[in-house]
């Protein structure tokens, strides 16, 4: 700091340097400092409450370093994460439409348009192609954040896109699911796509190609009923909660109260509905230990 700062006087520019003072070294107190470590946006542990910066936790893959809670990945950055090298992305060209003229206290472009800019999606499904390790496979992962991952026809038509690609490229298909269930905007037309993609499904068995299905927070609706539940092992991430019905409704219908950890991934786990439960960061081994065991590939 100079020593015009340092004494408010604005010396003449004939003054002599030996005047002027050295300038000195200024250490900012701990409160200067911790505001400047902070200065990058942090996110909130929801279980733990710890504050990481974004960076760190975007490198840790969105689990907590301090409790080692799941939190939710975008589709976007989790498939990025999941494959080493990203070839294609697939089902860009189909756009959702309004065939209902459908209003709820939102006209139904309007809500699209709002999902699209919170979220930076068309849609919510996203889906690509690329390398697992050495391994070709195709990938798609629903989007929560956009309408609550619910599934319409675009959804439907891009997981069907994908399960065609996978059977032409013989290559596997894993699916990320996170969903409250069907789009209501969409009525029947929305539930349709239970059946169109089960159909896709079948398509692949037949052709004795894998498909994997990875459960993430949370996964409920049409989407448990169809898709979510029709794989040839399902994998579930940590506290995952994982139903048809939403545990309220369920209290409600049958007046009882049902105590943690039903519906998580620890309770489907010890009743037979899911396979397994895997650590995130071991996530990527395992589907590659699953599939290539599975298409004989040594």
């Amino acid at each position: 700091m100079s020593q015009e700062v340092k004494t408010g006087k604005i010396l003449s520019p004939s003054t002599p340097w030996t005047a002027r003072g050295v300038p000195g070294i200024h250490i900012p107190d701990e409160q200067q400092a911790l505001k400047a470590i902070f200065t990058e946006p942090t996110i909130e542990c929801p279980e733990c409450h710890a504050l990481v910066t974004r960076t760190a936790m975007s490198f840790n893959a969105y689990v907590c370093p301090q409790c080692d809670e799941h939190l939710r990945m975008k589709a976007r950055d989790r498939l990025t994460w999941f494959l080493d090298q990203v070839e294609a992305e697939l089902g860009q060209e189909f756009k959702a439409k309004d065939p209902l003229n459908f209003v709820d206290s939102k006209a139904y472009p309007e809500r699209m348009s709002e999902a699209q800019k919170k979220t930076g999606e068309t849609e919510a499904l996203v889906v690509m192609q690329g390398l697992l390790k050495d391994l070709p496979v195709v990938t798609c992962a629903f989007e929560f954040d956009f309408m609550g991952g619910s599934m319409g026809t675009v959804v439907g038509d891009r997981f069907v896109q994908a399960a065609e690609r996978a059977i032409q490229t013989r290559q596997p298909l894993i699916c990320f699911a996170a969903s409250g269930g069907a789009r209501m905007q969409e009525g029947m037309l929305s539930l349709m796509q239970m059946a169109r993609t089960s159909a896709a499904i079948q398509r692949m068995k037949e052709e004795g190609l894998p498909y994997i299905v990875v459960l993430t927070h949370p996964v409920y609706g049409g989407v448990t009923a169809s898709l979510a539940m029709l794989g040839d092992v399902h994998i579930a991430e940590p506290k995952a909660m994982i139903g048809f019905a939403g545990k309220r409704v369920i209290e409600q219908t049958v007046r009882e109260t049902l105590e943690e950890p039903f519906q998580r991934a620890e309770y489907l786990l010890d009743h037979g509905v899911i396979d397994q439960i895997v650590h995130r960061h071991a996530l990527r081994d395992t589907v590659y230990r699953i599939v290539t065991k599975l298409m004989n590939i040594s």
